[in-house]
């Protein structure tokens, strides 16, 4: 497949930098002092917006069995309710990224943030299986922007040789809120009820909209110096830093070959990670014999690790670009050495008899995991022109969550019939692997970018 967009120059990561007519070369810039403040202040409002997506996503898996036993629900019915979010959320992608390119973060992810929270705090009311699975569809529509709008701020207010890191602080949220979640959700629901946890959790999210409303402001929005410009545009052509995305453009999407690679390549690392968000309390309840208590603060170690395998995602799709490695090498690199990395961790947890050992695959799948997600993201900041940048965003994760929205009903159905979540952990296993071919052959940038 080829796009009629032309393809975002060989930008030299390391070497002579690009400059602009009538401007110094952009190596030559410094950042300004305004702008450092405004990228992490950006930074910090996705991180602290992300927690309380997570912390939303989590609360379901936390009250599992509390649900389960209070609604009559079997494994199965369970699944299905944890998958159904995925499936909103999923279909959700494909309008929000065009939506986000075209009103800008902060109106696309305050609205959606208050939304999501609106159906949170709902569910705490509700009696019967077929409202609660209406409250969550709502809750993966309004979650929807919330990493697409991560990563339409990073190609705003970073320049291409620095949005490693910045993508993969804005993930940190992706494990850090369910490792903070386990413990206190659990504390929450011990002391007074599913109940009375999700309306909290909605009261909490309600606070975050309107502080992030507040606070943030869209590229559009600011007034920015010439030097402040070069810095951020000088490696971009000027006829792309400041267009609006059009139909056309998001048209032409579908017809990039990489647009595939990463939609369909998405899924090896959502599926497995799905999975451990929705199933990882009731698999170490079940499997592994511990108490609701127990579990909520061992689950908590796994997902600390993929916190710090997302920052070292980052960390590494940078040192892999400062040294010469080219845009897309530099991405894809560590996306399949993740994936791969993964799937090897998970194949003994579903063999080993020993708990601590379990913890530990589990958690080294989950690190690894999370270094794929960083270079994931940081992937589709230099794909496409800024402009695109939320669209294809959006379109990754329809396929990723559309796909891995399976992950919660198959598992459900196999530890229902096996009694065990073993043949799930495989499965996941053998859909990781897929995943990091996919990235491997089709996923590349155009030629000249790498």
């Amino acid at each position: 497949m080829k796009s009629s967009l032309p393809p975002i120059p060989d930008l030299p990561i390391s070497g002579t930098p690009l400059s602009t007519p009538g401007n110094p070369p952009v190596g030559r810039v410094q950042k300004s002092k305004r702008l450092r403040t405004t990228q992490w202040i950006a930074l910090g409002l996705l991180v602290a917006a992300g927690l309380v997506n997570y912390l939303d996503r989590s609360t379901l898996s936390i009250a599992n069995h509390s649900i389960s036993a209070e609604l009559g629900l079997s494994p199965t019915q369970m699944g299905l309710l944890l998958s159904v979010f995925s499936w909103a959320y999923a279909l959700a992608q494909l309008p929000i990224g065009g939506i986000l390119d075209r009103f800008g973060a902060r109106v696309t992810l305050g609205v959606g943030l208050f939304v999501w929270s609106i159906a949170q705090g709902c569910i705490g009311f509700m009696h019967s299986l077929a409202a609660i699975m209406g409250a969550r569809i709502a809750l993966g529509f309004g979650e929807a922007p919330q990493f697409p709008a991560g990563a339409k701020v990073v190609s705003e207010w970073f320049s291409v040789k620095e949005r490693g890191l910045p993508s993969g602080i804005f993930n940190l949220s992706s494990s850090l809120g369910p490792a903070i979640s386990q413990p206190i959700l659990t504390g929450l629901l011990l002391a007074f009820g599913w109940r009375h946890m999700f309306v909290a959790m909605g009261v909490l999210g309600i606070v975050v909209a309107a502080v992030w409303y507040a606070a943030y402001r869209s590229r559009r929005d600011v007034h920015l110096t010439n030097e402040e410009l070069v810095y951020l545009d000088g490696q971009i052509p000027a006829s792309d830093a400041h267009q609006k995305l059009t139909l056309a453009d998001w048209k032409s999407l579908f017809g990039m070959r990489v647009t595939w690679g990463i939609t369909l390549g998405y899924v090896g690392i959502i599926y497995m990670f799905w999975l451990f968000l929705t199933w990882l309390p009731g698999y170490l309840e079940h499997d592994r014999g511990l108490s609701i208590a127990h579990a909520g603060w061992v689950a908590s170690i796994p997902f600390l690790a993929g916190a710090v395998g997302v920052i070292s995602g980052g960390f590494f799709v940078d040192f892999l670009a400062r040294h010469g490695v080219s845009v897309g090498a530099s991405r894809r690199i560590p996306i399949c050495l993740g994936m791969l990395a993964s799937a090897c961790f998970i194949v003994p947890a579903a063999f080993t008899a020993s708990t601590p050992m379990a913890v530990f695959c589990v958690s080294g799948a989950l690190f690894s995991l999370n270094v794929s997600i960083a270079g994931a993201w940081s992937l589709v900041s230099v794909a496409v022109p800024s402009r695109m940048v939320a669209s294809l965003g959006s379109i990754q994760n329809f396929g990723g969550y559309f796909g891995g929205a399976f992950a919660p009903t198959i598992t459900g159905i196999v530890v229902e019939r096996t009694h065990s979540f073993s043949g799930a952990l495989l499965i996941s296993a053998a859909v990781a692997v897929a995943g990091a071919l996919i990235y491997f052959f089709l996923a590349r940038l155009p030629k000249r970018v790498g």
